[in-house]
């Protein structure tokens, strides 16, 4: 089947989507972008001749170009304040949507979409492009087959000296809504577990180029006993961690620590006397499905797969939704000084 899609929000990271789509093999040939649309009409038009669209509706009204197109799907990556809205008016013309993350700019926003989803009898989906990366997939695999034992605690540092310029600079909550829900998704779904509440300490460094919240440490807590630890900066220079932050993850029976690249290690137990006891290095086993650490192309394709076999994709609303919680309560904790829990 070949899925007719129109793309909104033609910025810089729709080349990451539409990249995805040409270039990576099992996605090609199965969708057709029909439209572009974004508020610049030039940036939409400068987008199409990049990547040879020579044959698709551009224009600025996302209704008309719908309804000029009655595409299957929406891409939709669209600025986090115009979500909603986006796609509200997709899903009255139809549509299935996969949405840019956060997925959306308000938990009361995203209760909303998923009940027009739910009304309109079509699939909304997050991309959680990162939860689809061979270390997180990797490690979810170790901790699902028992080999560390009952995981008690996640801890990550994330460490990055980003200079973005745009709509970044004068965010909100940048680190906490823009780039941390990566990593609260991953823990999430490394864990198996979902999240109760959290405590969590937001600052501004001095220094910063953002104009908020550009750092935070919060603590999360996990069903079952299970504590996850987050520290993050989007302003330290000197020292970047990998984009995926560096985790210890913590078992009854042992540790990984993952440097969010190509390096782990992890050792479990292997006697029962002495101070310090023997350990054992194991390895880390490789992904279950290859074609399921590809990023932005994996999303996608499970999306796809989920529409053509009337599932629900791994990333759906009902369930990313989750996430969104998690960075909501974090920055309401933060506003306040104040435990808090963690409701959907």
């Amino acid at each position: 089947m070949v899925f007719k899609a129109v793309l909104a929000g033609c910025g810089n990271m729709s080349k990451g989507w539409l990249s995805a789509l040409a270039d990576h093999a099992p996605l090609q040939g199965r969708v057709q972008i029909v439209g572009l649309v974004d508020l610049d009409l030039a940036t939409a038009k400068a987008r199409a001749a990049e990547f040879g669209l020579s044959d698709v509706v551009i224009g600025t009204d996302l209704d008309a170009v719908l309804g000029a197109t009655k595409p299957d799907l929406l891409f939709d990556v669209v600025v986090p304040v115009a979500r909603q809205d986006v796609v509200a008016v997709a899903l009255a013309h139809g549509c299935h949507v996969l949405s840019e993350k956060p997925m959306a700019a308000s938990l009361d926003a995203g209760r909303a979409m998923i009940a027009q989803a739910a009304a309109a009898g079509r699939v909304h989906a997050v991309v959680q492009n990162r939860r689809f990366i061979s270390g997180v997939r990797r490690i979810h695999r170790l901790i699902e087959n028992g080999t560390l034992g009952e995981i008690t605690a996640l801890h990550c540092d994330f460490f990055v000296g980003a200079h973005f310029g745009g709509f970044r600079d004068e965010m909100e909550n940048v680190l906490l809504l823009d780039m941390a829900i990566h990593t609260l998704d991953a823990a999430r779904f490394m864990a198996g577990v979902a999240p109760k509440a959290v405590y969590c300490l937001e600052i501004n460094p001095t220094g910063s180029w953002y104009a908020h919240g550009a750092a935070a440490n919060a603590i999360f807590e996990f069903e079952q006993g299970v504590v996850f630890n987050y520290r993050g900066s989007w302003c330290a220079e000197g020292a970047n961690t990998s984009w995926e932050a560096a985790w210890r993850i913590i078992g009854t029976k042992g540790t990984l620590l993952w440097d969010g690249a190509d390096q782990f290690e992890a050792k479990v137990v292997s006697s029962d006397s002495g101070f310090f006891r023997d350990l054992t290095e194991i390895e880390v086993p490789a992904p279950a499905d290859i074609e399921q650490t590809h990023g932005h192309a994996s999303v996608i394709a499970n999306f796809l797969d989920a529409i053509a076999s009337g599932r629900q994709p791994e990333t759906v609303a009902t369930d990313n939704i989750k996430s969104l919680a998690m960075v909501f309560a974090a920055i309401e904790s933060a506003r306040t000084g104040q435990r808090v829990l963690i409701e959907i």
